[in-house]
């Protein structure tokens, strides 16, 4: 099981991290989200047993939440 890395912009402060958290954790096959105010990093861990993290889903939900992925 693999972790994804992303960088979130637009956060600036533990309420973004907290909405960011929530709205990625509740993408399906999601198992772990770890997210880093300071640098914007968000790591997405997935269930064990499930397949790579769709990132188009993990850029919807960062949406959802009011924030967006950096371009890779």
């Amino acid at each position: 099981m693999s972790s994804s890395t992303y960088v979130v912009t637009g956060m600036t402060c533990e309420h973004c991290v907290r909405s960011v958290t929530e709205e990625v954790g509740e993408v399906p096959g999601v198992a772990g989200v770890d997210v880093d105010l300071a640098s914007g990093r968000l790591v997405v861990t997935p269930a064990e047993g499930a397949g790579p993290v769709d990132d188009a889903a993990v850029a919807a939900a960062v949406a959802e939440a009011g924030y967006a992925l950096a371009p890779a």
